[in-house]
C-alpha cells in the first residue's frame, strides 16, 4: 500500500485554498516550517499533518512544533526540518545528524528555492519544496507531491501556484 505525501514550506501565514485541492489525494501533508498563524489548523481539518517550526514562527507554532522531526513512512526513514541546506552545504546541526545516521529522505525549507537533489555521499534524496506563501523573493510558489511505496520513493511532482 503506497502513501501519498504533500510537501510544503514557507507559507508565512498565507492561505491558498489550492493547498487542499492539490493535496486532496494525499494521505499526509508535511510542512517544513515558517508556517504562520492558522495554517496548521486548516490543514489538520482535512489531513494528517507533520510539521516543524521555522525561524519566523512564533506563538502556538513555536510551542507545538519541534525544530526537527525524524520518522518512518512505510520503509523510508525521513528527517524534516526548516533550515537544512543541500548537498555540500548542510546546516551543521543536520550534518551531524547525517554523520550519525543519514535518512533516506531529507526535507527542509527556509530558502524559498525549490530543490530536489540526490546526495550520493549520504545515500538520500533531498527535497526543498520552495515557498507556498507570498512572503519572500520567490517568483513562483511551489508545492511537491511524492509517493512512498515500501522502500521506494516515486512519482515526485512539482506543482506551481500562480499568484
Amino acid at each position: 500500500m503506497a502513501t501519498r505525501i504533500g510537501i510544503m514550506s514557507d507559507t508565512h501565514g498565507y492561505w491558498d485554498d489550492r493547498y487542499l485541492k492539490y493535496f486532496e489525494d494525499c494521505d499526509e501533508i508535511w510542512h517544513a516550517g515558517d508556517i504562520g498563524n492558522g495554517i496548521l489548523e486548516r490543514l489538520k481539518e482535512k489531513k494528517m499533518v507533520r510539521a516543524v517550526r521555522g525561524n519566523a514562527d512564533g506563538g502556538d507554532v513555536r510551542l507545538n512544533c519541534k525544530d526537527i522531526l525524524r520518522f518512518t513512512v512505510e520503509e523510508v526513514d525521513v528527517l524534516l526540518t526548516h533550515i537544512g541546506g543541500y548537498p555540500g552545504r548542510y546546516n551543521p546541526n543536520v550534518r551531524q545528524e547525517f554523520l550519525k545516521s543519514a535518512p533516506r529522505l531529507f526535507v527542509c525549507g527556509h530558502s524559498h528555492i525549490l530543490k530536489v537533489m540526490a546526495d550520493k555521499k549520504f545515500g538520500m534524496l533531498c527535497v526543498n519544496p520552495g515557498a507556498a506563501g507570498r512572503y519572500g523573493q520567490q517568483t513562483v510558489r511551489t508545492l511537491i507531491r511524492l509517493v512512498i511505496d515500501g522502500d521506494t520513493m516515486r512519482d515526485l511532482e512539482v506543482i506551481e501556484l500562480t499568484w
